[in-house]
This record gives structure tokens, sequence and C-alpha cells, in this order.
């Protein structure tokens, strides 16, 4: 794929005006010879690969190849190629770059990876872009900011296989301080293990999940001790979820 000629759609979950997207647009305009935006208004964390079909949505343009949807990550992942862009689909997919780190099974809920996953079933190469950070308030934009031309320039020589997509993420040390870029699996890490319990203005109870992980930060190979150490972690994810080792272990039961 050669860069300087493509045309690359840009997507997140932060929604349309997160810090993240202005970052990525800046990087991408300097990359690709056209550039559209097509994210949500507002902010889509962890609203995972949802689609609306219980109402109508709007896309409102913003300006010249900026958009936004008043929906899901995918929502408008789907609407940006198959409306917006519908004359020319994209060469390419970018999500993100996400406001923290899309890691384990964050995956799973994550709207980054989801649009990027909506881009890869719609045919397109994707790749989901996020900035792991310890906290919130020190986070800075710098090493992605540095680090995601290489990434993207790797991408580039890369013979894409359909069905998979790219789940970047990068550390929290400055830009001159990464180890290396790192091929890895996904790792362990679950968000939701600490609940908020409360009571609303009418006395009754409510249940606020919180952002605390069990995690497994030392599995070798994974992408999150790969992130922990200082590297950039590049996972490909298949949008496959069969287990072939149990798949084939079930088909032997049957004589």
């Amino acid at each position: 794929m050669n860069l300087s000629r493509s045309r690359v759609l840009l997507s997140n979950d932060d929604g349309i005006n997160a810090p993240g997207m202005k970052v990525l647009a800046c990087l991408a305009r300097e990359l690709f010879q056209e550039v559209w935006i097509v994210a949500p208004e507002s902010e889509q964390s962890a609203s995972s690969h949802s689609l609306t079909l219980r109402r109508p949505l709007r896309i409102r343009k913003l300006s010249k190849r900026r958009y936004s949807v008043d929906g899901t990550p995918a929502d408008s992942v789907l609407l940006g190629v198959r409306e917006i862009m519908k004359d020319a689909p994209p060469d390419l997919l970018i999500s993100g770059i996400n406001r923290g780190g899309n890691l384990g099974e964050d995956v799973t809920y994550s709207g980054t990876v989801a649009a990027a996953m909506e881009g890869t079933l719609l045919g397109i190469p994707s790749i989901a872009l996020s900035q792991f950070f310890y906290k919130r308030e020190n986070l800075s934009w710098g090493t992605a900011e540095a680090w995601t031309g290489r990434v993207l320039k790797i991408f580039s020589k890369f013979d894409w296989t359909p069905g998979v997509l790219m789940n970047v993420n990068f550390p929290d040390v400055p830009a001159k301080d990464v180890i290396g870029i790192e091929f890895v699996r996904q790792g362990r890490r679950k968000i939701g293990g600490d609940f908020k319990l409360g009571n609303d203005p009418r006395g009754d109870p409510y249940f606020w999940i919180g952002v605390q992980r069990n995690e497994n930060k030392f599995r070798k190979g994974s992408d999150l001790e790969a992130i922990i150490r200082g590297a950039v972690a590049i996972t490909p994810l298949t949008l496959d979820l069969t287990h072939s080792n149990t798949l084939r272990k079930l088909k032997g039961l049957v004589k």
C-alpha cells in the first residue's frame, strides 16, 4: 500500500472532538493523499461492536471530509463507508487514537477496536490505535505522535489477511524511551474488578462499574507485558472467534 496515494477513513470511540482524533488527523494529513473523518458525535467508550437498530441515525457534516454520527463507532464506520464514501471506499481505516490502552480482554468492550472490526467486516484493512497511560492527568500524546507513522509504514508493506485487524498500543513512556515495536499476543486484562454502590436522590440503590482491572502484567509475549516494558505492542486480531482445538475435540466425540 502506497500511503501517499491512499484514501484513509478515521474514526474512534472518544468522539469527533476528542484530543486523540485531533492528533491522528494531523498525522494522517501528512501521510495520506486524502483523509476522511467519520466519528461518533459524543463519547462511546466501552460501547463494543454495537449497531443502532431501534432508532434512526443522523449524519452531520462539520467541514470538508469531516462528519459526525449520533451513534456508535460501528455505526460511524458503516455509514462512513456505505454512505459518505460510497462512491470510492477508503483504502485503509484507522480508529483512534484512544485515550487509554486497549489490552487483553479490553478489546471485547472497546469501541475503538470495534470501529476497526467494522472496517474489517466491510473488507477494508483496519487498525486500532491506543495510547496507554498510568495516570489520566499525566497522559501525553507525544509517544503516539512519534511512533504512529513508523507503525503505519510497517503495515504499508504488509500483505493484509482478510478478516484480520491490527490492535496497536503505545506505552506510557517518553517517545525517546520506547524500546521498539513488538508483535505480541492478546494478554489477560478484565475490566470491572470493582463496583461502587450508592443511592440516587429517590433513595433507590445503584451500582457503578469501576475501572479496576484484574490483569496479568508479566505474561511473556503478551500485549500488556510489552507495554509495561516500554514497547509499542501490536496484536493481530481475528474476527473468527472459533477455537480450533476445541472444535477438533468435539468432532472427535462423534463416531
